[in-house]
């Protein structure tokens, strides 16, 4: 049987996405149906095709009115801002992926399954009202076929978690300490410009910069035996250079 899946938000996740899924030779098992990207069709197909971080695609991309090709495989095109007018019943979706990192709470994913769709899954944070918040190779067992509102963690989250996981089972943690380097962000200045944060007013290719991060929350969340005794000091940065 093959699992029907939607795309919301096609950023470097979702691009991602859909080119490890290609990589990985399991289209028989794993079909996109449907993008849903604010962005104009020309500009996804060509954001897909040729990427600088992870080079060209190796699979022919085209764009036809609201069509994304990938191969032979026709990917329907959405550039719906409202959640609750997605068509994901009329597709017959049975996994939302959503990768906008900006929806995220439970009130989000249930307007993902009221618009048809069967699961949701975030490709970052969630509240902790979600049914779960999965780290492969952690705490996947925990995942239960009733769940249908999941979150995958941050891609710190995802880093840090199972050095933790080795640390506590191995000795125990009893206070920690964590710093994250991050590349850079879509959202950061290519030169210094105006920011209501003024740390992010400078240029992101040229200056470390320092930011706020949900990174323990997000660790209390996998271990909720260190809910109490973990501590963090914030010196997380966006770009090493």
């Amino acid at each position: 049987m093959t699992i029907r899946i939607a795309i919301n938000g096609f950023g470097r996740i979702g691009r991602n996405v859909v080119r490890a899924l290609y990589e990985s030779g399991r289209r028989a098992e794993i079909t996109v149906v449907a993008i849903n990207e604010l962005a104009d069709a020309a500009g996804i197909a060509h954001l897909l095709k040729y990427d600088t971080s992870h080079g060209r695609f190796a699979w022919d991309v085209r764009q036809e009115r609201e069509q994304l090709f990938v191969g032979d495989d026709a990917i329907r095109l959405l550039h719906e801002p409202t959640i609750a007018a997605l068509p994901w019943r009329e597709l017959a979706v049975d996994v939302v992926l959503d990768c906008t990192g900006v929806y995220g709470s439970r009130e989000h994913g249930e307007a993902h399954l009221q618009a048809g769709a069967k699961k949701v899954l975030f490709s970052h944070p969630g509240g902790n009202d979600l049914d779960a918040t999965v780290v492969y190779g952690v705490n996947q067992d925990e995942l239960r076929a009733g769940h249908r509102i999941v979150s995958n963690a941050s891609c710190t989250t995802n880093c840090i978690i199972p050095i933790i996981k080795l640390l506590d089972d191995a000795y125990g943690i009893e206070s920690g300490t964590v710093t994250t380097i991050h590349s850079a962000m879509h959202d950061q200045q290519v030169i210094d410009a105006y920011h209501p944060d003024l740390r992010r007013t400078r240029a992101a290719s040229q200056s470390i910069i320092p930011v706020d991060t949900k990174l323990a929350a997000g660790i209390t969340r996998i271990f909720r035996n260190l809910t109490t005794v973990l501590k963090r000091l914030p010196c997380g940065c966006r770009r090493l250079t």
